[in-house]
């Protein structure tokens, strides 16, 4: 979704009570507070992607020690993040929404009756905790893991002929064709079955788009903007693998 301004997707709702809450609307209150800080965002997914990374911070904040905090703070300054605008919104997310405990671990918009709207998942604090730790700590008895299935499935994007085109109008002096795809992108998720993949890519379709695209032209602006999922389709060939088995005897490491 293109990013003019951030749009107020459910229109004035001050009083919102700690019970049945609905983070889609708290997590959109939090993003407007910041309005003017996301003038360089072009895209509303960007925005609510690093709100739902702040709103979690901020939620880490209330839990942590300060020196604990800090630490994990301090890593995402490592990674690049804007570490002024991450201080402020986690100090605002303390100061002004404490109670609202819920981690948010995805967001997607989709429209209704022609009008935008935001759906986020939350997790509780236990449960987000515990994945956590399970994450950093999956199996300290051995150095050395055993031949098996990994518990992600793996999706492969093919660019097909309408990216090759849009490609080649931009680029006419460094053509491509289909060979130059022999090599493609594969993206790893936790899904578990081919239903939940074809539900997750209707909803992040548009992230994946915009990966493929990075990966040949930075200038968003030469973008295609009217994305939509018929047209992800259209321009990517999607395999679908449920089974992904790992050969080796040491732990995936990420760069």
């Amino acid at each position: 979704m293109k990013k003019n301004k951030v749009v107020n997707l459910f229109g004035d709702s001050n009083n919102i009570q700690n019970t049945e809450v609905n983070y889609s609307t708290l997590l959109e209150k939090f993003v407007n507070h910041f309005d003017d800080e996301f003038k360089d965002y072009e895209y509303h997914e960007d925005v609510y992607e690093f709100a739902q990374n702040t709103w979690n911070l901020g939620n880490m904040r209330s839990i942590l020690d300060t020196s604990e905090f800090k630490n994990i703070i301090t890593l995402a300054k490592e990674d690049g993040e804007d570490y002024r605008l991450l201080e402020k919104m986690t100090t605002y997310k303390v100061n002004h929404f404490k109670e609202f405990t819920e981690f948010i671990v995805d967001f997607h918009f989709f429209e209704k009756n022609g009008t935008p709207k935001l759906n986020v998942t939350t997790q509780s604090e236990d449960d987000y905790l515990t994945e956590m730790l399970q994450m950093d700590f999956p199996n300290e008895e051995t150095d050395e893991f055993e031949e098996n299935f990994i518990n992600r499935s793996a999706i492969s994007i093919k660019p097909l002929q309408p990216f090759i085109d849009w490609h080649n109008t931009i680029y006419p002096d460094s053509k491509i064709d289909a060979t130059t795809f022999n090599d493609v992108n594969i993206y790893l998720i936790n899904n578990n079955s081919f239903e939940n993949i074809e539900v997750h890519l209707k909803k992040k379709f548009d992230k994946y788009f915009m990966m493929e695209l990075d990966g040949w032209h930075t200038n968003k602006k030469e973008w295609p903007q009217k994305r939509n999922y018929k047209m992800f389709k259209n321009w990517f060939q999607v395999t679908i693998s449920t089974a992904v088995f790992d050969l080796e005897k040491t732990p995936v490491s990420k760069s």
